[in-house]
């Protein structure tokens, strides 16, 4: 439960450190002295928004910090899947900068507000008025039914269940779009491959055809070349070889007389050999070259049908066709085998959709039970407020398709008055009906779910007299139940029920306003309680008023 709460530099609180007890606790207060800044600092804990128009002005930051006492309420492993350290207090800040930038912390721990919100959700309930608009919203209503059936493991199990058929049913139409679009597509990229199987394309075949061509169309050149180098090598008149032949000769005849004339002798042989050999190779190169205008114009043709390919498919090489090819014939064999993967995942739809409507109906049975129940409790609730006539009913419906929480849909259905017909409530209850109404519901949740705090603010809007004596009975109730009920009030009846009363309150100085806000003592409650009765001049009627209110006697 709430321990303590501080504020500093948030709207016209410069600085606020309030502790809180258990049990049934109220706060009051002048219209505007700051009890919605209060609760709108703890919204800010609970992982909502923050506004920097809300930081004090000439503050740097605003800090709100939030103690609760969790022991006992079976939170640790909230704490070990986010990789919190876990202590029986748990401390929340929120650091709210003027450049905009927000800070938030779990037990001193950096936060994100995803766990902010999600741990403050198992700590404490802000009831604000704005939230009896909810009673309307069938969400609102089917989490109610959800909470006093204890489903929370059949409805996880649901969850699984309808993401995955609706993951199946997303695949089965991208998969049918695709093989629409492909079969309208066949006969193109049939085509298309058709085209390419006939080229017969090989790996490397475009740099060897291309190298074919060169030497084709300089054929008469690279054979008169070779020509020419040849003659210069075997001419037996000036020839390379025979010169050299010559010099080797005369470097053999020398070795005996000259004996360094021996090594030039080999040196010379092995050029002469080397020199041999290449002029062998130029002549029979020489034979090999012919010029060939049919080959020529095979070569160039088939170049063209390359050099065509690539230009249409705009690519640069023959690997790049060949890849192309094969993405084609890929394309065909998936056409070819959609209509199967289509009809498996249809299968596949099918049994998932009667898993989903089978858990569904289960839900639809516990729901069905804890409506009914729903049903007995808000009767029993409702008449001591008031309405001794009143009827309340939960009506189920079913959905069209099941849908994320289901496949039912709930409506409250509500009326005050005998001759009433059940409609919903929002169009036939007043403003302190709905109110009397939430206050049950809230009430009848508090009785299922283990719910460490509760903030009430304005709930008895619209009701007075008596009924705000019921209202404050359950409250009170509520709060003895072990657990932490906080109602910020403008009745008196409720506001004397209270186990600890706090005062909100302004103040002027020269420069500024300040909220400030005070647990009152049992003398200052008398005084606060008879002003909330008499108004701006205190009476001795008000004061006794008061304390008949406050039990002293």
């Amino acid at each position: 439960m709430l321990r303590s709460l501080y504020i500093q530099n948030y709207a016209l609180i410069e600085k606020l450190d309030i502790d809180f007890g258990s049990g049934f606790s109220v706060i009051t207060g002048e219209t505007g002295a700051g009890k919605s800044i209060i609760l709108g600092a703890i919204g800010l804990l609970l992982g909502q928004r923050a506004d920097v128009k809300s930081i004090r002005r000439g503050a740097a930051k605003c800090v709100i910090e939030a103690r609760f006492e969790i022991a006992g309420y079976g939170m640790q492993p909230f704490f070990e899947e986010n990789e919190l350290e876990y202590e029986d207090e748990c401390i929340f800040r929120r650091e709210v900068y003027a450049s905009g930038k927000s800070r938030a912390f779990i037990n001193d721990t950096p936060a994100s507000l995803v766990q902010m919100k999600e741990l403050g959700e198992q700590l404490i309930d802000v009831h604000s008025q704005h939230q009896n608009l909810l009673l309307n919203k069938e969400g609102f209503q089917l989490s109610v039914l959800d909470l006093l059936a204890h489903d929370e493991d059949e409805l996880s199990k649901y969850r699984s269940l309808h993401r995955e058929w609706k993951q199946v049913q997303q695949d089965l139409e991208q998969l049918v779009a695709l093989s629409e679009k492909n079969k309208a597509d066949e006969d193109y990229i049939r085509f298309q491959l058709e085209q390419l199987e006939d080229a017969h394309l090989a790996v490397g075949e475009q740099e060897e055809l291309e190298q074919e061509a060169d030497t084709l169309s300089h054929a008469e050149e690279i054979k008169a070349g070779l020509f020419r180098a040849g003659q210069a090598m075997n001419s037996d008149e000036g020839g390379l070889l025979s010169v050299l032949k010559e010099c080797l000769n005369t470097m053999a005849g020398l070795q005996k007389v000259y004996p360094a004339a021996g090594e030039l002798a080999e040196r010379l042989e092995s050029s002469y050999i080397e020199l041999k050999d290449i002029s062998q190779e130029v002549s029979g190169k020489e034979e090999e070259i012919e010029f060939n205008p049919a080959r020529l114009e095979e070569v160039n043709g088939r170049l063209n049908l390359i050099y065509t390919l690539q230009q249409k498919h705009r690519v640069s090489t023959v690997d790049e066709l060949l890849a192309l090819a094969d993405d084609y014939a890929a394309k065909l064999s998936n056409i070819t085998s959609s209509d199967e993967q289509i009809e498996t995942l249809k299968a596949r739809s099918e049994a998932l959709y009667n898993k989903v409507k089978r858990q569904a109906a289960v839900l639809t049975g516990l729901r069905t039970a804890a409506a009914r129940e729903v049903e007995k409790q808000m009767a029993a609730r409702l008449i001591p407020l008031g309405m001794p006539n009143v009827r309340f009913q939960v009506e189920i419906g079913a959905r069209k398709e099941p849908g994320a929480q289901g496949a039912d849909t709930v409506n409250f259905l509500f009326s005050a008055n005998k001759n009433g017909a059940l409609q919903n409530i929002s169009s036939v209850a007043s403003g302190g009906e709905i109110a009397r109404v939430m206050l049950s519901v809230k009430a009848m949740i508090a009785g299922a779910v283990k719910l460490p705090t509760i903030v009430f603010d304005e709930i008895d809007t619209g009701v007075s007299g008596e009924i705000a004596d019921r209202m404050a009975d359950i409250m009170q109730e509520m709060g003895d139940s072990d657990r932490q009920v906080i109602s910020i009030t403008h009745l008196p009846q409720i506001a004397a029920r209270g186990r600890a009363h706090y005062k909100v309150y302004k103040q002027d100085n020269e420069t500024e306003t300040n909220s400030h806000i005070r647990r009152l003592t049992d003398e200052e409650r008398v005084g606060e309680i008879a002003h909330m009765l008499s108004g701006a001049t205190l009476t001795d009627a008000a004061l006794n008023n008061a304390k008949a209110l406050l039990g002293i006697v």
